[in-house]
Protein backbone atom coordinates (compact mmCIF):
# COMPACT_ATOMS: atom_id res chain seq x y z
CA UNK A 1 0.00 0.00 0.00
CA UNK A 2 1.54 3.22 -1.09
CA UNK A 3 0.89 6.12 1.84
CA UNK A 4 -0.01 9.10 1.14
CA UNK A 5 2.37 12.03 1.23
CA UNK A 6 1.05 13.19 4.67
CA UNK A 7 2.79 10.03 5.84
CA UNK A 8 -0.16 8.23 7.07
CA UNK A 9 -1.35 5.10 5.28
CA UNK A 10 -4.08 5.02 2.66
CA UNK A 11 -7.58 5.96 4.00
CA UNK A 12 -11.03 3.73 3.87
CA UNK A 13 -14.62 5.01 3.38
CA UNK A 14 -17.61 3.13 4.45
CA UNK A 15 -20.40 3.08 1.47
CA UNK A 16 -21.95 6.08 2.20
CA UNK A 17 -18.79 8.39 2.19
CA UNK A 18 -17.32 6.25 -0.97
CA UNK A 19 -20.42 7.02 -2.53
CA UNK A 20 -20.68 10.83 -1.62
CA UNK A 21 -17.11 10.82 -2.99
CA UNK A 22 -18.26 9.52 -6.15
CA UNK A 23 -21.66 11.63 -6.80
CA UNK A 24 -23.54 8.75 -6.39
CA UNK A 25 -26.39 7.41 -3.95
CA UNK A 26 -25.75 4.68 -1.68
CA UNK A 27 -27.45 2.37 -3.00
CA UNK A 28 -26.14 2.93 -7.11
CA UNK A 29 -22.84 1.91 -5.15
CA UNK A 30 -24.42 -1.18 -3.68
CA UNK A 31 -25.66 -2.61 -6.73
CA UNK A 32 -22.14 -2.06 -8.81
CA UNK A 33 -20.71 -4.14 -6.03
CA UNK A 34 -23.62 -6.61 -5.97
CA UNK A 35 -23.13 -6.79 -9.97
CA UNK A 36 -19.58 -6.66 -9.97
CA UNK A 37 -19.72 -3.57 -12.10
CA UNK A 38 -17.82 -0.91 -9.02
CA UNK A 39 -14.81 0.48 -7.42
CA UNK A 40 -12.29 -2.47 -5.78
CA UNK A 41 -13.49 -2.58 -1.95
CA UNK A 42 -12.34 -5.22 0.68
CA UNK A 43 -14.42 -6.42 3.90
CA UNK A 44 -12.91 -5.71 7.42
CA UNK A 45 -14.83 -8.04 9.51
CA UNK A 46 -18.30 -7.77 8.24
CA UNK A 47 -17.52 -3.66 7.12
CA UNK A 48 -17.37 -3.17 3.19
CA UNK A 49 -14.84 -0.47 2.70
CA UNK A 50 -13.30 1.40 -0.69
CA UNK A 51 -9.80 2.69 -0.57
CA UNK A 52 -9.64 6.08 -2.20
CA UNK A 53 -6.60 4.99 -4.74
CA UNK A 54 -9.63 2.36 -5.89
CA UNK A 55 -12.49 4.90 -5.66
CA UNK A 56 -10.35 7.53 -8.51
CA UNK A 57 -9.20 4.63 -10.07
CA UNK A 58 -12.68 2.72 -11.32
CA UNK A 59 -13.65 6.84 -11.80
CA UNK A 60 -11.04 7.31 -14.04
CA UNK A 61 -11.76 4.57 -16.55
CA UNK A 62 -14.67 6.34 -17.46
CA UNK A 63 -12.10 9.40 -18.62
CA UNK A 64 -13.22 11.10 -21.76
CA UNK A 65 -12.48 14.13 -23.86
CA UNK A 66 -14.88 14.04 -25.91
CA UNK A 67 -18.03 12.44 -27.33
CA UNK A 68 -16.34 10.50 -29.89
CA UNK A 69 -13.14 9.55 -27.48
CA UNK A 70 -12.99 5.54 -27.09
CA UNK A 71 -11.18 6.52 -23.73
CA UNK A 72 -9.00 3.92 -21.98
CA UNK A 73 -11.99 2.15 -20.11
CA UNK A 74 -15.74 1.50 -19.08
CA UNK A 75 -17.39 2.43 -16.47
CA UNK A 76 -20.51 0.01 -17.13
CA UNK A 77 -23.69 0.78 -15.18
CA UNK A 78 -24.81 -0.73 -12.20
CA UNK A 79 -26.84 -3.66 -13.90
CA UNK A 80 -26.30 -7.12 -14.51
CA UNK A 81 -24.54 -7.70 -17.48
CA UNK A 82 -24.37 -10.91 -19.89
CA UNK A 83 -21.05 -13.10 -18.64
CA UNK A 84 -18.60 -14.04 -21.46
CA UNK A 85 -18.63 -17.46 -22.20
CA UNK A 86 -15.24 -18.93 -21.64
CA UNK A 87 -13.61 -19.20 -24.95
CA UNK A 88 -11.63 -22.87 -23.79
CA UNK A 89 -14.65 -24.71 -23.64
CA UNK A 90 -16.03 -26.99 -26.63
CA UNK A 91 -19.51 -28.15 -27.25
CA UNK A 92 -20.36 -32.04 -27.45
Amino acid sequence: MADTPTGMPPRYLRTPEAARFLGLSDRTLEKHRTYGTGPAYRKLGGRVVYSLDDLKAWADRGTKVSTSDPGIGTVLPAKRHTPIPYAGRGTR
